[in-house]
């Protein structure tokens, strides 16, 4: 398949200060979501892992109600913990025993963040959660486990926009 030539990572973050990583994540629907929750909420830039599904996919750019073309994105080939040497905090969304709440007040103390998030289901790798600077999770009630990652990444994108 053909993709639109893209900047490329450091490009991309090179202005930015709160950026989406997506890992892994296959649904169309949930791209769009994604796409569409960051260009509102604030996020500077989206990296999509390639294992991620085309966000210009004619599913995801309806469901973004045409965000994938407002927000800067490319596709992240290296590591995720190389976005630390370009001064990104990386914070893996996962439920583990180390999650931190996400207002937590050291994730809030840090100038640039790379939030990221997992695929459906199965979510971030024991390897990704391992690199990243912080685990932190959404406070839940009534025995609810988890949210869909598109929800769940515009909880994130509200909780770690840019407060003026």
């Amino acid at each position: 398949m053909h993709r639109p030539l893209l900047p490329d990572v450091e490009e991309i973050c090179r202005q930015a200060s709160r950026i989406i990583v997506i890992n892994g994540v296959v649904d169309t629907t949930n791209i769009g979501a994604i796409f569409r929750s960051a260009a509102a909420l604030g996020m500077d830039a989206i990296l999509l892992s390639p294992t991620s599904c085309d966000p210009l996919n004619r599913r995801a750019i309806r469901v973004s109600m045409g965000s994938v073309f407002l927000i800067p994105w490319t596709w992240l080939n290296a590591p995720i913990y190389t976005l630390k040497q370009m001064g990104f905090c990386t914070i893996a969304m996962a439920l583990t025993e180390q999650s931190i709440s996400i207002d937590a007040p050291i994730l809030h103390s840090v100038e640039k963040i790379a939030i990221i998030m997992g695929t459906e289901g199965d979510g971030l790798s024991p390897q990704t959660i391992a690199e990243a600077d912080y685990v932190a999770r959404i406070p839940m009630s009534h025995n609810v486990d988890s949210l869909n990652v598109a929800a769940a990444t515009a909880i994130a994108c509200w909780q770690f926009r840019k407060q003026s």
